[in-house]
């Protein structure tokens, strides 16, 4: 019974892809649509056929920027979220500040990532990181927070260190928590790189984007979305197996 319903939660989206596809290319044909206004699915496949060595050496650029931003965040939610989960005082105080930080648009603050850091690769990054921060460290500390108060007096009563208890108890606890932050963030990651090779660069899917448009061909920018897409899914697919390997118990 499970078997069949994981069949039809694919089914359905696959083949209302497809069918969405289909309707696509029957009205481009039909209505003659010039395409620098909108390419056919079958134009696009063509130019990613015909630009697939260039669209990979731009993708390459746009990956790494991706996961070293998504790793840096990584790494720097974990320390806050232990920091924050350690000492009241210090949750207080940056928790209201990690929520106003997501009202700020990124598009408008990117830009001033270009003029202190130049046209590198590092203001892409920290991009990355700005925007993958936030759903790691707030559904780590949410985890942490969940924890059944009965575990903690249990690991207390059996002299615990805090370090035992965290390795131990919180950690696995929060786990769950903390893959379902992964994969919002792994949604935001190739996105943020992107839009960050927008205001600036000579390299990354985002330029190649930008590059195409300007020429009004849209069928290599449709191309490019459908590479950003398929990456993305991918990552998120890797991090759920991942997850399912290292939360099997839940």
């Amino acid at each position: 019974m499970k078997r069949s319903t994981n069949i039809d939660s694919k089914i359905y989206p696959i083949a209302t892809i497809i069918l969405i596809t289909l309707f696509w290319q029957i009205i481009v044909v039909v209505k003659k649509v010039p395409h620098y206004i909108l390419p056919a699915p079958t134009d696009i496949i063509r130019a990613l056929y015909s630009d697939y060595e260039l669209i990979l050496s731009h993708t390459k650029v746009t990956l790494y920027e991706a996961f070293v931003g998504f790793g840096l965040s990584l790494i720097f939610s974990f320390i806050l979220a232990i920091v924050m989960d350690s000492f009241e005082i210090v949750k207080k105080a940056f928790y209201p500040i990690l929520v106003i930080s997501q009202t700020i648009p990124t598009i408008a603050i990117a830009p001033l990532f270009i003029i202190w850091f130049g046209f590198g690769t590092l203001p892409k990054i920290i991009v990355v990181i700005m925007v993958c921060f936030f759903p790691i460290v707030i559904s780590l500390v949410d985890g942490l927070e969940k924890i059944d108060k009965d575990y903690l007096r249990l690991f207390h009563s059996m002299k615990a260190s805090k370090l035992q208890t965290f390795y131990h108890l919180k950690l696995p606890y929060a786990m769950v928590n903390l893959l379902s932050g992964l994969k919002i963030a792994a949604t935001y990651m190739i996105m943020s790189a992107v839009v960050g090779e927008w205001l600036g660069g000579d390299k990354g899917i985002g330029v190649y984007i930008v590059r195409s448009k300007n020429a009004y061909a849209l069928d290599k920018v449709f191309a490019s979305i459908l590479v950003v897409v398929i990456v993305s899914i991918l990552i998120i697919y890797i991090i759920d197996f991942i997850g399912n390997k290292l939360v099997h118990w839940k």
